[in-house]
């Protein structure tokens, strides 16, 4: 299983802070990301801007990245600060 977690303005408006993703083999943030956004297409617009971030195992990764079968991924909005 891999575990899902959104934060920021996603966990709000996806009204989801973490869910369980069943994935049969070792896949990419972009194969899981499509999945995700299969299964709740409301979703679509939030996670399929390229402006989310993403961690696997709280590393930076990109849509390549794979993903294996316990990790544990992480989306969230940019980061601003000042």
């Amino acid at each position: 299983m891999v575990s899902v977690l959104f934060f920021g303005r996603l966990k709000e408006e996806l009204q989801c802070g973490q869910l369980q993703v069943q994935m049969a083999d070792a896949k990419t943030v972009a194969d899981l990301k499509q999945k995700l956004v299969t299964e709740q297409p409301a979703w679509q617009d939030l996670l399929l801007d390229d402006q989310v971030l993403v961690a696997v195992d709280q590393v930076m990764a990109t849509a390549a990245t794979q993903v294996a079968a316990n990790a544990e991924v992480a989306f969230f909005p940019p980061v601003t600060g000042g």
